[in-house]
């Protein structure tokens, strides 16, 4: 029996998690819940809201109590890093959704990790690497695989991104997603994010790691090893799956989704990214590669500029200019790479928040 404590219960995974852990009442059961203002509607031994005056003391005693034994982490931003560390520094278990987690302070996050199974990938393309990896010795792997629909605009090469309009970007070829998410995947900058989570979860420098465009997105990416042989993970797609895995591992739990009938599917197509038109993940590599706070930057920059567009603010070729020009000022200004503090990550964040909003006024202007 794992007793689980959901960080975003309201949101979509925890709310996808809450149905899991119901349909296996054998196997879980709720230990607490974070969520908004929004109530989670359901009992547990500790409810938190966020506009509590106590919120962030009470996250931190809920993650730490000796009776948790796993934190699913779905709650987006930069708030959610120290309950995140605090869990892994108590000996928990980490089911893992929020992308700015390992972004953000790779290297803090998985420091405080006391063995290699304590962070567990809830993110459908690296919990698909994760499971590709299961019994395979690390030195065998040669490549990761991220898989990429490639959003609304990888199809239309003809198509001028510069006249792209806020809806031509909100209609994503195949799923429904909030709109932050969906403006991400068009500019593939969601790719770029991830490829930083793999380099930290799988712990594989940055060159042997790739996006390649699989648009039926039922390959969920891909690990290749070094006798030329690859594994796919591939299954219909419901987070609940990666979501059952985390929580279950190492055992998987029967019907969790219905199973993929592969005669229905047709075609797989693969095919190299565009890395001209699609900046976005190389400005993400090199972010990484820079090390520091310069992935903080990176994801800060990148979600001022998306809410910028989508307030139309500014044209969607801006967004990835303005997270360039934040990189290279950050660099600028002397503060550069090495290894960061927690409160330094906060620091950058902050600062390029306030650097693109600036510069958004100035185009404005």
């Amino acid at each position: 029996m794992q007793r689980v404590a959901i960080l975003g219960a309201t949101g979509s995974v925890g709310q996808q998690a809450l149905d899991v852990i119901d349909r296996f009442p054998d196997h879980f059961e709720v230990f607490g819940l974070a969520s908004g203002r929004r109530s989670p509607g359901r009992s547990a031994r500790y409810l938190v809201q966020s506009d509590e005056p106590d919120c962030e003391a009470r996250v931190q005693e809920m993650v730490t109590h000796p009776d948790c034994d796993i934190v699913l982490v779905a709650i987006p931003g930069s708030g959610v890093l120290a309950p995140t560390l605090a869990a892994l520094g108590a000996g928990k278990k980490l089911a893992l959704a929020t992308k700015e987690v390992l972004v953000m302070a790779g290297d803090l996050v998985m420091a405080s990790a006391r063995d290699a199974q304590a962070i567990r990938p809830v993110d459908s393309e690296h919990s698909a690497i994760w499971q590709c990896l299961w019994g395979e010795s690390p030195a065998s792997v040669a490549r990761l695989l991220l898989t990429a629909s490639g959003g609304p605009f990888w199809h239309r090469p003809n198509r001028d991104l510069a006249d792209v309009t806020i809806e031509d970007a909100l209609q994503h070829p195949r799923w429904s997603m909030g709109p932050k998410i969906t403006v991400d995947s068009a500019t593939l900058m969601n790719k770029g994010l991830e490829l930083i989570e793999a380099h930290h979860l799988f712990q594989l420098p940055l060159e042997r790691i790739d996006v390649i465009v699989h648009p039926q997105s039922v390959i969920h990416s891909m690990v290749e090893f070094v006798d030329g042989s690859t594994k796919a993970q591939l299954s219909h797609p419901d987070m609940r799956l990666p979501i059952a895995l985390a929580l279950s591992y190492p055992e998987r739990l029967p019907g969790v989704v219905r199973p993929t009938r592969f005669e229905d599917v047709g075609s797989l197509d693969l095919h190299s990214l565009d890395h001209r038109r699609f900046r976005s993940v190389a400005v993400a590599r090199k972010a990484a590669a820079s090390g520091g706070a310069y992935p903080a930057v990176l994801n800060a920059a990148n979600e001022v500029a998306v809410a910028s567009f989508l307030r139309g603010q500014i044209r969607f070729v801006d967004i990835v200019a303005l997270v360039e020009r934040a990189l290279s000022d950050f660099g600028a200004s002397g503060r550069g790479g090495g290894d960061a503090t927690l409160e330094q990550i906060l620091e950058a964040d902050a600062w390029a928040r306030s650097h693109v909003a600036d510069r958004v006024r100035k185009v404005e202007a």
